[in-house]
C-alpha cells in the first residue's frame, strides 16, 4: 500500500463533504468564436437515451428535467442515437420546460452516413423537427467518412451557418490531419470544436489533438469523461462489471488491461480521499485544467446530483497534477 494509501484507508466509508449542488450556478461557460451563445463547462451527453426500454423513458426524462433544475444547459445529441429517438425525447423535455431550448446550448451531430452536402441538409431538418427547434447551438460531424470529400461536407454546413440554422460548426472523433483539412474547407466560419473520447486512462490518442486545437483555438469536447464510471469508484470493490460497458468500453475493460486500470483506479480514490473531494472531482477538473469541456451520461436524477456535487468541489492543481501521474500509471 502506498503511503497516501495508508493515510487514507480509513476515509473511504466517509463521503466527501458533499453539498447540494446550487440550482444555477455552479456551471460556468466558454466564449466560442462566432457563436452567439457562450459553451458551458460541462454538459450532458444523451448517447444512451432512446437505447432503453419504452418503460424507462420516464426515468430518463426525470434525469432530464433534473438536469435542467439544477443549472446544466449543455445537451448533445445525435441523429444516430435511437435513431433519432434521444432527439424527440430531449426535444419533448425541452418544450416542457420553464426556461425552454433558447436557454440552453444544444448539439447534435449529422451521421457519418450522411455527408453529402443534400444528406447533411436533410439531416439537419430532421434533426430539428424532431428536437422541436428553429436552429442548432452547435452541429458537429459525427465522424469522418473516407468516402466523402470533406470539401463536400463543409461546404455544406458553412452555408447552413449563414442561413442561420446553425450556430457553430464543429467535429468528433476527428485526428489531426482531418482537422486541418476541414478548417481549409471553411471560409467563413469557423471551425470552433472537437468533441473526441478523453479521460485520465484513455489520453494517448486525444493528447496530440487536443495540443493541435489549443494552438488553433478549437475547444476539445470529451465524452466518456469517467471512463464509463470507473473514475467515479464503480467497479473497484468487486462489483460484476455488465455486458454492454465492456462492449462500449472495450480498452479500459479488456481482461489483459483491467487489473491494471483498477489498481489506477483505487489510487485516486485514496488521493481523492486523502484531498477529501469526490473521486468524480478529479477526473473531470483534470479535464478542465487541461482545457476540455466534460459531456457526462447519466440515465438517472440521482446521478446528475453526484456529477455536481463533484464538480462543486474543484481540487487543487497541485492535486490534480498528482491525479494526472497516477492516471498515466505512475505510483508515486
Amino acid at each position: 500500500m502506498t503511503p497516501a494509501a495508508k493515510r487514507t484507508a480509513g476515509k473511504r466509508a466517509r463521503p466527501a463533504r458533499p453539498r447540494p449542488a446550487a440550482a444555477a450556478g455552479p456551471i460556468g461557460a466558454i466564449p466560442l468564436p462566432g457563436s452567439a451563445k457562450p459553451h458551458p463547462e460541462l454538459g450532458l451527453g444523451l448517447w444512451a437515451l432512446g437505447r432503453w426500454r419504452d418503460e424507462d423513458e420516464a426515468r430518463t426524462k426525470a434525469a432530464l428535467g433534473r438536469a435542467l433544475e439544477q443549472g446544466f444547459r449543455w445537451f448533445d445529441t445525435a441523429e444516430v442515437y435511437g435513431n433519432g429517438r434521444s432527439e424527440r425525447l430531449l426535444g419533448d423535455v425541452l418544450a416542457r420546460s420553464a426556461s425552454g431550448a433558447a436557454a440552453c446550448f444544444v448539439t447534435t451531430k449529422v451521421s457519418w452516413e450522411h455527408l453529402r452536402p443534400a444528406q447533411v441538409r436533410a439531416s439537419l431538418v430532421n434533426s430539428l423537427e424532431r428536437l422541436g427547434i428553429p436552429r442548432v447551438d452547435l452541429y458537429l460531424v459525427h465522424a469522418p467518412d473516407p468516402h466523402v470529400p470533406l470539401a463536400e461536407t463543409m461546404g455544406a454546413l458553412e452555408a447552413l451557418w449563414k442561413e442561420g440554422r446553425i450556430g457553430a460548426i464543429g467535429v468528433s472523433n476527428f485526428g489531426v490531419a482531418e482537422l486541418e483539412e476541414a478548417a481549409r474547407h471553411l471560409t467563413e466560419a469557423r471551425l470552433v470544436v472537437n468533441q473526441v473520447r478523453y479521460n485520465l486512462f484513455d489520453r494517448d490518442e486525444a493528447d496530440p489533438v487536443r495540443d493541435h486545437c489549443a494552438r488553433h483555438g478549437i475547444l476539445l469536447e470529451a465524452y466518456t469523461p469517467l471512463g464509463r464510471g470507473l473514475l467515479a469508484g464503480r467497479y473497484l470493490d468487486a462489483k460484476r462489471i455488465p455486458p454492454e460497458v465492456r462492449r462500449f468500453a472495450a480498452r479500459l475493460f479488456e481482461p489483459e488491461r483491467l487489473p491494471e486500470m483498477l489498481a489506477r483506479a483505487r489510487r485516486l480514490r485514496d488521493l481523492a480521499a486523502e484531498a477529501e473531494v469526490p473521486m468524480a472531482s478529479l477526473a473531470l477538473h483534470w479535464l478542465r485544467y487541461r482545457g476540455a469541456a466534460p459531456l457526462v451520461g447519466a440515465s438517472q436524477p440521482g446521478q446528475i446530483d453526484a456529477t455536481l456535487d463533484a464538480w462543486s468541489h474543484r481540487p487543487s492543481d497541485a492535486v490534480l497534477e498528482r491525479a494526472d501521474a497516477l492516471g498515466r500509471g505512475d505510483r508515486a
